[in-house]
């Protein structure tokens, strides 16, 4: 793919930020995915460590190289916008670059992420295969009738197909790392209702019946 076919990326930064709360919010549920049966090389990078400086600016590669071409962020892009689509005044996960979240979540050197770098990257090639196989063409260049009709067989991995077996379990995972990539960002916490720390036009303080109580009016 052409240089001028490039995504815009999200700066490393933000993408570092959003990781490390991402992390406490992803919960490691099914290890089957780990057995894909193509492997992805591992990251040489030995990380950041317990306490990245998250007030510096850090170019592409400065703790490890980021992994998609691409090609592959073009589709896993296409991927989160079918998950969460645009609704209303909320952005998709692909505007929100939940896509970067999800290359830089792979590219790191920790063990739950290695494991989740192997099912990404076969997936993004079995989708691909499967969307070539049944109209022709790269699963990012389908309609959006197409990719629902690719997805709708994956959605629900009890109940595919032994030939989807592989592609439902990547989508699972990849719509794991959607949705917790998109409800860790301030638009997705906003869809949720949740307002967070705001700030008041103006504080009272604790009520005077309150004060009394505690022998401080």
């Amino acid at each position: 793919m052409s240089s001028r076919d490039s995504l815009p990326r999200l700066d490393r930064r933000t993408a570092l930020k959003w990781m490390l709360t991402a992390t406490a919010a992803i919960a490691v549920t099914d290890r089957a995915a780990a057995a894909a049966k193509h492997h992805a090389a591992e990251p040489v990078a030995k990380g950041y460590g317990t306490d990245p400086l998250l007030n510096q600016e850090y170019p592409p590669g400065a703790f490890w190289p980021l992994t998609m071409t691409d090609h592959q962020r073009r589709t896993a892009a296409v991927l989160c916008a079918l998950i969460i689509p645009v609704e209303g005044d909320i952005p998709s996960a692909a505007d929100l670059k939940v896509h970067d979240f999800i290359d830089e979540w792979i590219s790191s050197p920790y063990p739950d992420q290695k494991d989740d770098r192997e099912t990404v990257l076969s997936g993004l090639a079995w989708i691909d295969r499967e969307a070539n196989a049944r109209f022709g063409t790269d699963f990012a260049d389908l309609t959006h009738e197409q990719r629902c009709a690719i997805a709708d067989d994956l959605c629900h991995a009890p109940d595919a197909k032994p030939a989807h077996a592989e592609g439902a379990r990547f989508f699972a995972k990849f719509r794991d790392l959607t949705t917790s990539g998109f409800f860790t960002t301030p638009q997705g916490m906003h869809d949720l209702g949740y307002r967070g720390n705001m700030p008041l036009a103006e504080f009272k303080g604790p009520p005077p019946e309150v004060l009394a109580r505690l022998g401080l009016a």
